[in-house]
Order: C-alpha cells, then sequence, then structure tokens
C-alpha cells in the first residue's frame, strides 16, 4: 500500500497536522476502495495565453511576495491519564502556505492546515507578521479562506488561470514553505490529471492536478503555478511511497484552481459550501463487468448500497443484495443501475458528481436507471451533504 500525506508540517514545538485531501456529494466509488491516487471571478483557460512563457525568475520575482507562511496554533487541552489524574496537554502548531487572493486581503489555503486553530499567523515576504482570522473552510476540497488586516497596497494577489486547459506535460512552478524554508520555488510538470484523492471528511475531491514539482510539508496550501504566472492550483497531497515515510517522491497532487474559485466564491458570498447529496455507494460499470455479470447496459453506475433515509431511499432506488467477488474484487448485486441524470449521460462517479455539483440541496433531478431489464425514470429531491462521509 502506498500513502499520501498532507503537506502540512509540524513545528518543532507541536505535533503534526491533520491529512490533507473533495466533493463527493453523498456518491462513493463501490466494488474497490476509492483511488488514492461556483467562481469568484472569470479566467482564460490555462493554455490560451497568447505570448511567451515567463523564466521560473519572472514567475518568482512576480509571484513570490503573494505567497505566505502561515503558523496555526491550538490552545492547550485538559487530558486525563490512566489513573484519571487530570494532566494539560501542550498547544500544537501546524505550519503550511497559502496565497493571497485579492486586494482585501483574503488567502487561500488549506482546510487541514487550520483545522482546530485558535489562533493563525501570517507571515509575508517582507517578514511582516499579522493575525488572521478564518472566513470559511470547506473540509470537503480540502481548502480554507482566511483574512488579514492589511493595507492594499501591502498586498499581491495572484491571478488564478481556468485550469480546464491545463495539458499533461505543461512546466509548473511550487512555490511554498516546506519545512519552514520561506517561499521555496520548485519547476515541475503536470503528470496527470483527473485524479481524485481523499479529503479530510473522508469524500472525494475529483480533477485534482498531478505534479512531479518537489512539494513537501509545509507546502500544503500553497500554489502550483503555470509559465504565465497564473495559479491552477494548490498543493495538498503527496505520495510517499510506502507507510510510514514522509518525503516527496515525485508525485503531488492540487485542487484545480476551477474548483478552488467554486469553493471560494460560495466561503466569500455565504461563509460556507453547501453540496448536495444523494447518498449512494456504486460501482462503474465496465463491459466485461456487465458481461460477467449479465448487466442490462455496458455502462453506468451500479448501486451497492443506498444509505437509510438517504435521498436516493426517498426516491425509491434500490442497493444490491448479493455478495459476490471475481478476480478478487469485491461486489454487491441486484441494484438499480443508474444511466443518466439530469439529462446527461453518466458512465463514473466523477461523472455523476459533476451533474450534482451544478445544483443545490432541495434542487430536484431526474435519473434514468434500469431495475433488471425494464428502463425507469426516478425523480429525486437532492439533500445537503453529510459534515462527514459514513
Amino acid at each position: 500500500m502506498t500513502t499520501l500525506a498532507a503537506l502540512a508540517g509540524a513545528a518543532l514545538l507541536g505535533g503534526t497536522a491533520a491529512l490533507a485531501g473533495a466533493v463527493a456529494l453523498g456518491v462513493t466509488d463501490g466494488g474497490t476502495t476509492t483511488t488514492v491516487v461556483r467562481e469568484t471571478g472569470s479566467a482564460a483557460p490555462a493554455a490560451a495565453v497568447s505570448g511567451s512563457a515567463l523564466p521560473v525568475r519572472e514567475i518568482y520575482r512576480r509571484s513570490a511576495p503573494g505567497v505566505v507562511q502561515i503558523t496555526a496554533s491550538s490552545a492547550p487541552t485538559v487530558q486525563t491519564d490512566p489513573f484519571g489524574t487530570p494532566f494539560q496537554s501542550p498547544g500544537q502548531q501546524a505550519l503550511g502556505s497559502g496565497f493571497v487572493i485579492d486586494k482585501a486581503g483574503h488567502i487561500v489555503t488549506n482546510y487541514h492546515v487550520v483545522e482546530g486553530a485558535s489562533e493563525i499567523e501570517i507571515g509575508f515576504s517582507n517578514h511582516d507578521t499579522r493575525k488572521a482570522t478564518i472566513v470559511g473552510t470547506d473540509p470537503s476540497t480540502d481548502l480554507a479562506v482566511l483574512k488579514v488586516d492589511a493595507s492594499a497596497r501591502a498586498l499581491t494577489p495572484l491571478p488564478i488561470a481556468d485550469s480546464d486547459g491545463v495539458e499533461v506535460g505543461d512546466q509548473v512552478v511550487a512555490i511554498g514553505n516546506p519545512f519552514g524554508l520561506e517561499r521555496t520555488a520548485t519547476l515541475g510538470i503536470v503528470s496527470a490529471l483527473q485524479r481524485a484523492v481523499t479529503a479530510p471528511n473522508g469524500y472525494t475531491i475529483d480533477h485534482v492536478i498531478q505534479t512531479d514539482a518537489p512539494i513537501n510539508r509545509g507546502n500544503s496550501g500553497g500554489p502550483l503555478i503555470d509559465m504565465h504566472g497564473r495559479v491552477i492550483g494548490v498543493n495538498s497531497q503527496i505520495e510517499t511511497g510506502g507507510e510510514g515515510a514522509t518525503g516527496n517522491v515525485g508525485i503531488g497532487f492540487a485542487v484545480p484552481s476551477n474548483t478552488v474559485r467554486t469553493v471560494v466564491g460560495q466561503i466569500l458570498a455565504k461563509g460556507h459550501v453547501e453540496r448536495s447529496y444523494v447518498g449512494i455507494v456504486a460501482t462503474t460499470v465496465t463491459p466485461e463487468l456487465a458481461r460477467v455479470f449479465r448487466l442490462p447496459v455496458d455502462n453506468g453506475l451500479l448501486l451497492e448500497r443506498v444509505e437509510p433515509s438517504s435521498p436516493a431511499a426517498k426516491a425509491g432506488l434500490k442497493g444490491g443484495a448479493t455478495d459476490v467477488v471475481v478476480a478478487g474484487e469485491g461486489y454487491r448485486l441486484g441494484g438499480d443501475v443508474v444511466v443518466a441524470a439530469d439529462g446527461r449521460r453518466v458512465t463514473t462517479i466523477a461523472q455523476l458528481r459533476d451533474v450534482l455539483n451544478a445544483h443545490s440541496p432541495g434542487d430536484q433531478i431526474e435519473l434514468e436507471i434500469y431495475r433488471g431489464d425494464k428502463k425507469q425514470t426516478v425523480r429525486l429531491k437532492l439533500g445537503r451533504q453529510p459534515a462527514q462521509q459514513g
């Protein structure tokens, strides 16, 4: 088993930070373990900008002043030893990164950097430090928005690109504070797209960008920047290569900028993010799976479980009842097969999550399903995503 690690570094006086990580919207992969592998403004696609790419030194010159170091401290707690004697446990500190997004003093970072913090201090490139407050957080995408009281002239907002234009092979620069080493720049490429990683609350972040730009603990919340000096993602996790390992092995993951813009927009507007929820566990149907199990269609989502009292249960959707193992993989058969949602064909879990992400709790959508060999249309009222993945 390989291990994903959050990128928040532990300060010398404190313990470790929480795990990093999504948007699940109440739709969970079934059959196999989840692979650990709307907007604040307009932006041009990352690959559509005219003009030559900037040298790394110029990207750093423009961007580094907008990258901050974050020290998040938690208050001491009173605990009890095995003999019932109370004692005070010292507070902890987590070190991470972030970047300025506007002249009003808003800063984006990872949720796991500031989770449980009682005090947050922001360090700027001119060695000025300011206290920050939390505007809002979204554990499901591992994002948080902070605010500092600073002069607009002292702030350097970083431009944000449209991450849909990112392509494998694009060069990228990561700037952050690995191991507390302030505003370190590293260079790499986009190694892969459409990865999925697990969030602190157990949900899934889709469309994640994989990069080989060296990032380590302390890079959490820092920007991944294209060669035109625009943010295409927020560095959040690394693959460490094995249980207990913590170093970089050339595989890092960044929450895409389009997800960031969506989440930040909701946080700035409402202070929180609301996500739709259906309450199902599903497996992607492949032609091979359809042949082996004699399913009515070659593509779709096989419902393995429907959560009790969920919107899916209230709409009458049926999960599986028979457990089988094929080639070492476990499946639950007998459930409905979803083939379309809101008029759009869905063949993967991520596609269904994308459909739901375009809706708010309380909206109604139609699902096209097969129950046995019979095709049906089910109308479903979306719920609100629970705080934790069950």
